[in-house]
């Protein structure tokens, strides 16, 4: 049995090391990146305050075979959107851009896609692998503002811990 949760008081660099801790512990031996990424989202759900949807989008060819877009991956939260185009949204722009989305309300943000009308700020980390976008890790909040650059750099450190996992 695994119980890995923060102590309540926890700093925001203590919680992002435990986690990428747990994460190591969990997926150092699983070759198998769709439970990699299941149990990964049950950690951030657990280890991270204040969250209405955590999770991954990965990377996958359009239905028509024309490109690249993201697609649902394992998550915790409310059913979400399936498919989004690179370039569309927090986590398609991270995509698009290979680089961290820090978006302190979504309803500001050009081109969001509300899949949650109860979301008003959104993490969007890409995860890379030989500097190519295989995946996004996506962390939504009920509350503005509330991923700071401590956040940013945390989720970034579990993306390296994954780049090989996943």
């Amino acid at each position: 049995m695994y119980d890995f949760k923060p102590g309540p008081e926890a700093s925001p660099k203590e919680r992002y090391d435990e986690l990428c801790q747990a994460v190591e512990a969990l997926t150092a031996d699983e070759p198998d990146g769709v439970a990699n990424m299941a149990n990964t989202a049950s950690l951030l759900w657990e280890f991270l305050p204040d969250l209405i949807w955590a999770g991954f989008y990965r990377v996958s060819s359009t239905k028509d075979g024309s490109g690249d877009e993201l697609v649902l991956g394992p998550f915790v939260g409310r059913p979400a959107c399936i498919r989004i185009p690179f370039g569309q949204g927090v986590c398609g722009s991270a995509a698009q851009q290979a680089k961290v989305h820090l978006v302190a309300d979504v309803h500001a943000f050009p081109g969001h896609i509300a899949c949650d009308a109860a979301s008003r700020s959104e993490l969007g980390v890409p995860v890379l692998r030989d500097e190519v976008v295989i995946a996004v890790i996506d962390l939504d909040s009920p509350t503005a503002s509330r991923f700071d650059e401590a956040d940013a750099k945390g989720i970034e450190a579990l993306a390296r811990i994954l780049a090989e996992r996943i």
